[in-house]
């Protein structure tokens, strides 16, 4: 057994916290792999998910890869272009998104817009955040412009909105709007989920087919004046806004499961 050191206990953090936080790995992955007896501090196997580690004097493991404390959080907004994937890294030489981004951090992208899909992608490199963002509980809106293959009829429209099954499972309620009321191709839809391909697979189901895709919100945050393939940090009020809207729609939903 590990003992504990002489320091304060505000220097102590969760082991699951901190390999999540300074990784791209979600807490319940992180949670199976300590319990899988796969991460050791100070060259011993832990498998206590909430044992509490010392990050700035213990050596955390996972697989025998040392795991460093990311000591700047960066948080960057791109505008993504097509033609780019959104990974970290691409087999087949193709541009990633993080071939876009100068910057010195470990940064990866928060979910996923595919290859043809353009818009707005937030990349970190604080796992904590990552995780957050992407956790279906806190459902966090998101906002696409859609240019369909014809008119979208009324009916098809309220489906939609009120939910479809997809995979065996109801969506969430959306909003759809119109850009103009003469031209039906051209829509903006507002879902709080982030199913792979959802928007395709939704307007798909009704034998349409997307021309255009481009991700304009996400949360609180908008493009503003960057252009394909720009980027910018995030400011601190930016994050926080962010951070805050998780914690409102978890208020939320616990309420409505009363």
């Amino acid at each position: 057994m590990i003992q504990m050191k002489n320091f304060s206990e505000q220097e102590y953090i969760r082991i699951n916290k901190f390999i999540a936080t300074n990784t791209k790995l979600s807490r319940r992955k992180v949670d199976e792999y300590i319990l899988q007896g796969r991460v050791t501090i100070n060259n011993i196997t832990i498998t206590d998910t909430g044992f509490k580690i010392n990050p700035l004097k213990d050596k955390i493991r996972l697989d025998g890869e040392l795991i460093r404390q990311s000591k700047r959080k960066v948080y960057i907004l791109l505008n993504k272009p097509q033609k780019t994937i959104t990974t970290v890294s691409d087999e087949k030489g193709r541009t990633t998104v993080v071939d876009l981004i100068k910057t010195k951090e470990k940064i990866f992208p928060i979910g996923r817009l595919d290859y043809d899909t353009s818009g707005l992608l937030i990349l970190t490199n604080d796992g904590e955040f990552a995780n957050r963002m992407m956790h279906p509980t806190y459902k966090i809106q998101k906002t696409y412009e859609v240019k369909l293959s014809k008119p979208l009829e009324e009916k098809h429209k309220n489906y939609l909105i009120k939910g479809i099954i997809l995979n065996g499972r109801k969506t969430l309620p959306c909003k759809i709007e119109y850009f103009s009321k003469d031209d039906k191709r051209k829509i903006k839809i507002t879902i709080s989920e982030g199913k792979n391909r959802q928007v395709k697979r939704m307007f798909e189901k009704f034998g349409y087919k997307i021309f255009k895709l481009h991700r304009s919100k996400y949360g609180n945050l908008s493009l503003g004046k960057l252009n394909p393939g720009e980027w910018r940090y995030l400011t601190q009020k930016e994050v926080l806004k962010l951070q805050s809207l998780t914690l409102t729609n978890n208020k939320e939903n616990a309420i409505r499961t009363k």
